[in-house]
């Protein structure tokens, strides 16, 4: 499982683990002032950003050969961990739905922790099958293997959570090689298949389209979290109204401003110029990953990074897009932000699988090939006639 002699940390990729360690820092400062300057409810997300650079560290010890054929094991635990959300899930009345499970006073989110285990399972069996991607049966497994951690969540039901899953699971069927037919094919079904969810919406999900369409609409209500997080971002200008400084911030205008609104936070006390800052490192993160996914001549390893850096983009970018009324709101939280300690975690072990994978490069680019490319050649070798 440890393998020093596959690591180089001269491999190591600099850029990814600075703007990792960038946002970590940005997000716990934010986070800070979002909790109007209290030390102790951030401690939770401070104990979760230590422990996840220390897995980092583990991470970029492992052979990713080794523990990719545990894929099956981890892909099997996190499906138990989405079941455990049907029998013990919390957090309908609160939240909406029930994705938290309790274990005395700690809570966690299995969707969240579910994400890099599905990532990591896909991956490993896309590649163990990238000969056969677009054979029908090898279709319907991988169409099954991702479908049933979406209908898991759905039935929490968590919508903005399963189209995160549909949206890195999608990248990577696609980066795995499938056929435009299959892609035209499934592209009308998720149309089809949205038409009838959005014309069968009720209660706050359907507030939540009607008050993206028409931004006017019942402000002081179900449309006030928005309006008040537009006008915190407004509010912050060029440079912002000082930390800790923020009127709709500090004086609990926006609600929820420590989890799905703290962009707001942000840019209401740091205004474009610290939002802009933000962005750019988030845009360095994502740039680094996908350069990572395609300098890589290991499918399993490509596949996995383009899991991720789908993951971390749809968060970035509908996180920020409905806090400025570009998007419909949902819970999806933004990464090294926003307050939740699982998720805080899942983010950073995502990163150090992706860190450990710049510090294994250099074997495939070498021309070494794993186990499973040997067995994959030596099925696909035709004997020839002898011409003697």
């Amino acid at each position: 499982m440890f393998n020093l002699k596959k690591k180089d940390i001269k491999d190591l990729d600099f850029i990814l683990l600075f703007a990792t360690l960038a946002l970590s820092i940005f997000g716990l400062v934010v986070l800070y002032s979002a909790y109007g300057g209290q030390v102790k409810p951030i401690m939770t997300q401070f104990f979760a950003t230590i422990l996840g650079f220390i897995i980092i560290l583990v991470l970029c010890t492992m052979d990713l050969d080794v523990i990719k054929k545990s894929y099956k094991f981890v892909y099997g635990l996190m499906l138990i961990l989405l079941f455990m959300t049907l029998v013990f899930g919390r957090g309908l009345d609160e939240w909406g739905s029930n994705s938290w499970v309790y274990i005395g006073s700690f809570s966690f989110q299995p969707s969240e922790i579910a994400k890099v285990g599905i990532i990591f399972s896909l991956a490993a069996y896309l590649d163990i099958h990238k000969a056969d991607i677009n054979d029908k049966k090898t279709l319907a497994k991988v169409i099954i293997m991702g479908g049933l951690p979406i209908g898991l969540i759905l039935a929490q039901p968590d919508f903005g959570t399963s189209m995160v899953y549909v949206f890195f699971i999608f990248a990577m069927i696609f980066i795995g090689g499938i056929s435009w037919k299959w892609i035209g094919i499934f592209v009308g079904l998720g149309l089809v298949l949205g038409f009838v969810v959005l014309t069968n919406l009720s209660g706050y999900r359907l507030d939540r389209i009607e008050n993206f369409l028409d931004p006017s609409r019942d402000t002081s209500g179900s449309n006030w979290q928005q309006q008040q997080g537009l006008i915190a971002i407004g509010s912050g200008m060029l440079k912002g109204r000082g930390y800790l400084k923020g009127t709709q911030s500090q004086y609990g205008y926006i609600p929820e401003k420590e989890t799905d609104f703290i962009f707001s936070v942000l840019a209401e006390e740091l205004g474009f110029i610290g939002a802009i800052i933000v962005i750019s490192l988030f845009a360095i993160l994502i740039m680094r990953l996908v350069i990572l996914a395609k300098d890589s001549n290991n499918t399993f390893i490509s596949l996995m990074i383009t899991g991720i850096a789908g993951l971390l983009f749809i968060h970035i970018f509908e996180n920020i897009a409905m806090t400025i009324g570009l998007m419909p709101v949902t819970g999806i939280p933004l990464p090294f932000f926003s307050y939740g300690g699982t998720f805080q975690l899942i983010t950073l072990i995502n990163i150090g699988l992706a860190l450990s994978a710049s510090m294994q490069k250099r074997q495939y680019d070498d021309g070494i090939i794993d186990e499973e490319d040997v067995k994959l050649l030596d099925a696909s070798m035709v004997k020839l006639p002898n011409m003697k």
